[in-house]
């Protein structure tokens, strides 16, 4: 998952992490239309009643092009697998021209792509998964998919630097992969083939983990690691089976560096090919301005509906203008009420999606130090004055009029097991503000007037700024002084040195079962208020090392019921989201999920 900042998106940390979300997330509104185009509404919608991609009738690709912008960010390369250009500006551009076995659907259902192959579970104690490709996968250079290139994917995230496979992921890794070695940790063998060439292989998972189905993903082209190195492919793959490092370390120095490129410099294409329906243009790319993809004329499955697609890097508050101008033709402005209207201002010549996402506003307690790291009394005291309600009735409704005031982690209220979490999990108890109870439990936990709760956030965000002034005006009268210390530097300097009482951001994901235990599980990377409580870790592991969904949602009640009644922080809502298009375009369909409203990309159409 991606982390999205207000000025980058830098990545998160390995597989299974949740993603910081520290700006405002795009935003959602019911749109006033006119008949016509409420009637293009109602299309979309049958459409939506399926969270993976439709078929949408394109049977050959139309000339024209259709540009999008993710942000202001520049393009850094085709392996957008290290740590340096792990991101949602990069992935926006690389999704599309590197295929896969599944992606996520617009509700965080995991889909699967046929048109790349298949998979299934053949065992599932021991966990094994078949993996096969199909007979007409290829590269843009002709090249076919195989084998070769997921041993080198597991290579990369298992091999350590002393030549050895990775034995608990802690090791120092040899390929620069920003998820480390977690799939060596769980598949150690690797995956198991007849041949390098063969379309069919296999995984033996020494240790279940619960996300199983997303831990193999895109890959790289092994062949061309293979010719850069001065090597055949098979050579790569005996090299991988044997450890051989006198050519693996040359394998990890290219496949490190090789792919990076300066701005407006792509690599010879012959290095960059392409398992997707875009492939990168010749000379597409202008530095500072934008890059261009055009269709893939070797891609074997359904083509790309439009011959180019085209990424601005053009900054967030630049994008409504740009869809006025026909700078842009799709897309995700942040989520403002001012943003909404001006949207509205279009009139019929743009189409608004809303709906809410995967990202959730949270309040989380530093348990590390501070008035509330080890008193439940303080943290209630808080909880009780906290206007929740409110604030999603004044900064939130506004913008999406079916938000609600959200009540899990794990879950999400659009989801169909929240109902049934919640009922299990949580009475209820912090739903209104009780200022009477939190004066008995600021009371009970011997708190003293005045006594000060900073609440930081990443800054200057004018949202959370109004979220902080509402719960101010209602914490101020039990007794607390609620201090806004919001900071450009939080994310990197506050909310790692511990440096508040209460941090206020949000978690960005897609919808993986067990990405929350980097959260709330004791000495997580991701647990910033070091929090730790056994009957979580405990349900956190069992869930973890399953593929049984009943044990998921049973654990997930365990877990969400531990944390509202340690109060290990308070959830607020779900954020809204908003996207919006050039009304002559056809297939556009906005997704809770990280990936944006491009997901789909390459079935976006000029209307005819």
């Amino acid at each position: 998952m991606k982390i999205r900042r207000a000025s980058a998106a830098v990545a998160a940390v390995a597989a299974g992490a949740l993603l910081l979300s520290a700006c405002s997330s795009p935003a959602a509104d019911d749109e006033p239309q006119s008949e016509e185009s409420m009637a293009e509404e109602s299309m979309d919608a049958e459409q939506i009643s399926d969270p993976c991609k439709v078929d949408t009738g394109t049977t050959e690709t139309a000339e024209g092009e259709v540009k999008y912008s993710v942000g202001e960010d520049e393009f850094l390369g085709y392996n957008t697998l290290t740590p340096e250009t792990y991101s949602t500006y990069n992935s926006a551009v690389t999704e599309r021209m590197q295929g896969a076995f599944w992606y996520f659907g617009v509700d965080g259902t995991i889909c699967h792509d046929e048109t790349f192959g298949t998979y299934e579970a053949i065992s599932e104690d021991p966990l094994q998964v078949q993996y096969t490709l199909a007979d007409d996968a290829v590269w843009s250079d002709g090249t076919p998919i195989t084998y070769a290139d997921f041993l080198l994917d597991w290579a990369t995230q298992a091999i350590t630097a002393d030549g050895a496979v990775t034995e608990d992921a802690s090791e120092t890794p040899l390929f620069n992969h920003v998820s480390g070695m977690t799939l060596g940790d769980y598949v150690p063998e690797g995956p198991q083939a007849d041949s390098a060439d063969a379309k069919m292989f296999q995984y033996d998972y020494e240790r279940i983990y619960a996300d199983w189905e997303i831990l193999v993903s895109a890959p790289l082209p092994a062949h061309v690691v293979a010719e850069e190195i001065g090597i055949t492919t098979e050579e790569l793959v005996t090299a991988i089976q044997d450890l051989d490092m006198e050519i693996l370390e040359q394998a990890a120095e290219f496949w490190n560096t090789g792919w990076l490129s300066d701005p407006g410099e792509l690599p010879d294409l012959a290095l960059v090919p392409s398992s997707g329906p875009y492939t990168f243009k010749e000379d597409g790319w202008v530095p500072g301005q934008s890059i261009t993809l055009t269709a893939n004329e070797s891609y074997w499955g359904t083509p790309a509906a439009t011959k180019e697609l085209t990424f601005r890097f053009a900054a967030a508050d630049t994008h409504v203008q740009a869809l006025q101008n026909g700078d842009l033709d799709v897309i995700e402005p942040q989520a403002t009420v001012d943003t909404v209207a001006q949207l509205e201002q279009l009139g019929e010549a743009v189409t608004v999606t809303t709906g809410q996402t995967l990202t959730w506003e949270h309040l989380d307690f530093n348990f590390n130090n501070g008035v509330f790291s080890d008193s439940l009394e303080a943290r209630e005291a808080f909880a009780y004055c906290v206007p929740r309600q409110k604030i999603v009735d004044d900064l939130i409704k506004p913008i999406d009029d079916t938000a609600v005031v959200m009540n899990a982690r794990e879950v999400f209220p659009f989801q169909d097991s929240y109902e049934d979490v919640v009922s299990a999990s949580y009475d209820g108890r912090y739903d209104e503000v009780d200022l009477e109870m939190a004066a008995e439990k600021f009371e009970a936990a011997g708190l003293e007037e005045g006594t000060e709760v900073r609440i930081g956030y990443s800054a200057p965000n004018p949202r959370r700024a109004d979220e902080i002034a509402s719960i101010k005006a209602s914490c101020d009268q039990v007794g607390f002084n609620i201090v806004d210390t919001g900071s450009p530097e939080f994310f990197d300097k506050d909310l790692p040195n511990g440096d508040y009482e209460v941090a206020l951001f949000a978690w960005a994901g897609s919808g993986q079962k067990a990405s929350g235990q980097n959260i709330y599980a004791t000495d997580q990377p991701q647990n910033y208020g070091g929090y730790s409580d056994e009957v979580v870790d405990e349900a956190w592991d069992t869930l973890a090392s399953t593929a049984d969904e009943s044990v998921h949602l049973e654990q997930t009640k365990v877990i969400e019921k531990q944390l509202w009644d340690t109060l290990f922080g308070i959830p607020l809502f779900a954020h809204p989201g908003v996207g919006a298009y050039s009304s002559d375009l056809e297939n556009v369909r906005d997704t809770a999920a990280q990936s944006g409203i491009v997901w789909n990309s390459e079935q976006w159409a000029r209307a005819s």
